[in-house]
């Protein structure tokens, strides 16, 4: 056999799997496989189900898979489902269960079936008249042409690349935590229904909280849409903000522009959607035309985490109205009942959410540089650019992939010494 890196070998993946066919029985757990998570014993998401698919509660077909076995889904191998066994199990009739051999090592293998190059493989291997309609079958499966280090070199990849795991779900549990203890605060640090004064507060504060209208405090601006004609994808235009999608992790992301003006927010200005999610909140950093999915609010950082708790308490869902989904009219916004400190304790308060949220964001941002270094780095490890011997990486560099594979490799050698 052909092999086009030094040391790594050639192979059809009929040369290092054989089918199991093997009847399951009712003293396994089930299995599934999981687009994001790859193998487990949980039930899938139902957004992860195909369409007019069904729960089968016969289990008399369901075939076992071992520890180590490939398994993949055959209607959603072209997105990706696809992994590796960690724990003896029977997967559904629409699974197709591959037994390894001595050739390769089971938990490289969870990585290299899941690299864009294979996944774009099996896409291609994959048939039916659409997207839904596609079955990737063993005879398609089997032939597949793969290129692999020796198993010694499998297993250094594979740890290499399971500390960067470990790591990447470390700061996952981190942000959760800092989510909980935020969602504890605002529990705390703002009354509960019909109460005057909150749970815990800053030294100095004692006046009880003033019930109002919110929109005798802060000024609202419902939004509305520009003509569709004036959309444009020129980031010279007026920024468009028309709904949920249009905000990321709490701040509008531009996506689409106008040349129009109908309704605007300012710079600094909190964004209500006033369209499902009704209720979810967000800030701009831009001036921009506001749509009739959300609202403009001028409100300080006080403000917007009290309106983040109404939402998360599901405050708007008891007045939202409409036939088709939910969505918010001005009365229902400016006629709610808040409860408002002084200004010095609005103070206060905000700053310290935002200090919170700030802590938040820059973990997001790590665990995302975390994501996208490991990303790089199995691209390179396992298209053998970047080759391990013993405790070192070894490169070889084609073309402008060198500052990328640098950059990879310093992060993936990080991901082992960091402290949590």
């Amino acid at each position: 056999m052909n092999t086009h890196i030094p040391g790594w070998i050639s192979y059809r993946l009929s040369d290092i799997y054989t089918e199991r066919k093997e009847p399951g029985n009712e003293s396994l757990p089930l299995l599934t496989v999981s687009i994001h998570s790859g193998v487990s014993d949980g039930e899938l998401d139902e957004d992860e189900l195909p369409k007019k698919v069904k729960r089968i509660e016969d289990k008399s077909q369901y075939k076992r898979a071992a520890t180590g076995d490939l398994v993949f889904n055959m209607m959603r191998a072209w997105q990706g489902a696809i992994g590796t066994v960690h724990t003896e199990g029977m997967v559904s009739p629409a699974y197709i269960v591959a037994k390894p051999n001595d050739k390769v090592y089971p938990p490289f293998m969870d990585y290299y079936m899941k690299s864009a190059r294979m996944v774009g493989i099996i896409n291609r291997q994959s048939y039916g008249v659409t997207d839904f309609r596609k079955r990737l079958y063993w005879d398609s499966f089997a032939p597949i042409p793969c290129v692999l280090p020796p198993v010694r070199e499998q297993k250094r990849i594979a740890e290499i690349l399971s500390t960067q795991d470990k790591a990447i779900e470390l700061q996952g549990r981190k942000i959760e935590e800092l989510k909980r203890f935020k969602k504890g605060c605002l529990e705390k640090m703002f009354p509960r229904k019909g109460q005057k004064v909150p749970e815990k507060r800053f030294p100095g504060f004692t006046d009880d909280w003033e019930q109002r209208k919110l929109g005798d405090v802060v000024q609202i601006t419902m939004g509305q849409s520009p003509d569709g004609s004036t959309y444009s994808d020129e980031p010279s235009d007026y920024i468009l903000v028309q709904g949920n999608a249009d905000l990321q992790n709490g701040w509008v992301c531009p996506r689409i522009w106008t040349t129009q003006i109908t309704k605007k927010a300012d710079a600094g200005d909190l964004i209500m959607s006033v369209r499902a999610p009704a209720g979810a909140m967000g800030k701009t950093a831009y001036n921009a035309v506001i749509g009739r999915g959300v609202a403009a609010i001028k409100g300080n950082e006080f403000i917007y985490q009290l309106l983040v708790k109404m939402d998360t308490d599901g405050f708007w869902k008891t007045l939202s109205c409409g036939s088709t989904f939910e969505s918010l009219n001005s009365d229902n916004i400016k006629n709610a009942a808040v409860k408002i400190p002084t200004t010095a304790e609005q103070i206060k308060i905000g700053g310290f959410f935002q200090y919170l949220d700030n802590l938040i964001t820059l973990h997001q941002r790590k665990l995302e540089e975390m994501k996208r270094q490991k990303k790089a780095l199995m691209q390179l490890l396992l298209t053998g650019i970047v080759r391990v011997q013993g405790n070192r990486f070894c490169c070889d560099f084609r073309d402008d992939e060198e500052r990328n594979a640098r950059n990879a490799v310093k992060g993936g050698e990080s991901y082992g010494n960091e402290s949590p």
